[in-house]
């Protein structure tokens, strides 16, 4: 419970009517979950905008309404209105005061960029706790906070969660945090409230353009470089193209990574590594720092995904020793993830699930000079056709083999999805078996797999479920693999 003069201490507002000498029990942004004493936040949506639900809110119990134009409201209502220019800015201040500011307490790291997020983030976590600390972490795949896993539905969650989770994480005794720092969560200014210790630029690339997201572009680009401007630390990719322009105007000390040589922090003598079932890749880090690295994941990407690591952690002090265990025992689920079934061949699992990004995933792979690269993967249900003709192409030019199955068919027939697929296949001279059943389709690349193949199967990646129909049944390719191989 806070007083609402006192969350109002950051926040450029207008008093409508009321008083600020009220108790705030809590802050929602749904209606639905108000209650008695709260304020509620009204967020103009694409969809619904929340204005509308003011009334509503009031009769379910709430003190005060935070809004950016005139709401309507029961006659003789004993209720605070505060006026401000745009909601979701300030519900972000409203947020970090109501949970004490708890970003002052702990070091904040923000990694922004069209790929590598997460799996940096599982980097930086490891590092660090192998050094003696103890990491929060905020990402597309889930929220750790100690022994807690919270399944996430947005790579950067609304303002009030982000807070929320930094008090518990605070409360449970973690001194760092590392999100995933989404555009969307910028240009919707769910991340301030707060001031990033370390601000980190990965790559860009055109994404997330189209209605509901950025308008074009530049508009991506903006908002990337906005972390640049709520960071002590600003560290960038010295390689990717874009890297001068996300941070121009930036008002953070700034430093580079990359394989160039002009970056501060690099990668040299870099060597792809295939052992026992195993891929992997090794490199000399020069400039700020002057060791030797092996990491556990294939791919130049991988490389980079490590680099980006080692100069975050750079500044926590942390010894080469530690980085160096760290990045070779670490593992990301579903992000290009060994699974070891075979010194013969070698399997993993990977949540490519669009053509582009099957593209790199297979071109990786292929970098590799694989005995046969097998592909198995199939597309969701419900979504644009396109997805599917584009990477049946993709697989059927790039793999030796495609398995076809099935993802998540939600409500479409698993079998019409296969054959969409195909035609995309018949664009191609590519290989292919189809398998409708995915645990049939993953112990059929089990029992094929001759020695030097890759098998990726691709799609799924971290998700441990299926959707059919609406409903989300348990299925994790980590538990079907063992499941096939006790049963052989």
């Amino acid at each position: 419970m806070a007083v609402l003069k006192d969350l109002l201490a950051e926040v450029d507002y207008k008093c409508i009517r009321g008083t600020f000498d009220v108790d705030v029990t809590d802050i929602v942004y749904d209606s639905r979950k108000v209650v008695p004493g709260s304020m509620f936040i009204c967020i103009p949506g694409a969809i619904v905008d929340g204005h509308t639900f003011a009334a509503q809110a009031v009769a379910a119990g709430a003190r005060v309404i935070v809004a950016e134009k005139e709401v309507e409201l029961p006659p003789q209502t004993d209720v605070t209105v505060v006026q401000v220019q745009d909601t979701h800015y300030a519900m972000a201040f409203l947020s970090a005061a109501f949970f004490g500011n708890p970003a002052k307490e702990m070091k904040i790291i923000g990694i922004t960029g069209t790929k590598g997020k997460t799996t940096t983030t599982y980097l930086v976590k490891s590092i660090l706790e192998q050094a003696g600390r103890k990491v929060g972490l905020i990402g597309t795949i889930e929220i750790i906070i100690g022994d807690t896993h919270i399944h996430a539905d947005h790579t950067t969650p609304e303002s009030y969660l982000i807070q929320k989770y930094f008090r518990q994480m605070a409360d449970a005794g973690c001194d760092t945090v590392v999100m995933e720092v989404s555009s969307q969560g910028l240009m919707l200014h769910r991340t301030q409230g707060f001031i990033f210790d370390f601000g980190i630029f990965t790559n860009l690339e055109p994404d997330h353009i189209g209605k509901g997201e950025h308008k074009d572009f530049d508009d991506y680009l903006r908002c990337k470089g906005l972390l640049f401007k709520q960071c002590l630390v600003g560290i960038a990719n010295h390689d990717d193209s874009h890297w001068e322009a996300v941070t121009k105007g930036h008002t953070c000390e700034l430093e580079t990574y990359g394989i160039d040589t002009e970056a501060d922090l690099r990668a040299r003598n870099i060597t792809f590594l295939k052992e026992a079932g195993n891929l992997g890749m090794e490199f000399d880090v020069g400039g700020l720092m002057d060791f030797h690295v092996k990491i556990a994941t294939p791919g130049k990407f991988s490389v980079y995904n490590a680099l980006t690591a080692i100069a975050i952690c750079r500044h926590f002090g942390v010894g080469e020793e530690a980085v160096e265990a760290a990045l070779l025992s670490a593992k990301v689920k579903g992000r290009i993830e060994p699974v070891k079934v075979s010194d013969k061949f070698t399997l993993m699992i990977d949540y490519a699930h669009n053509a582009m990004a099957l593209k790199s995933l297979l071109g990786t792979l292929r970098e590799y000079e694989p005995n046969r690269l097998v592909c198995l993967f199939g597309c969701g249900g419900n979504r644009a056709k396109s997805r599917r003709y584009e990477m049946g192409e993709v697989s059927g030019q790039m793999a030796d083999l495609t398995i076809i199955t099935s993802d998540n068919p939600r409500t479409e027939e698993p079998q019409a999805i296969i054959d969409d697929i195909k035609e995309g296949m018949a664009r191609t001279e590519g290989r292919y078996v189809e398998i409708c059943d995915r645990k049939e389709a993953i112990a059929y690349a089990i029992s094929h797999g001759e020695p030097g193949d890759i098998i990726v199967l691709a799609g799924k990646g971290h998700e441990d479920y299926q959707e059919i129909n609406g409903v989300k049944y348990p299925m994790d390719e980590r538990v079907l693999i063992q499941e096939i191989l006790e049963g052989r």
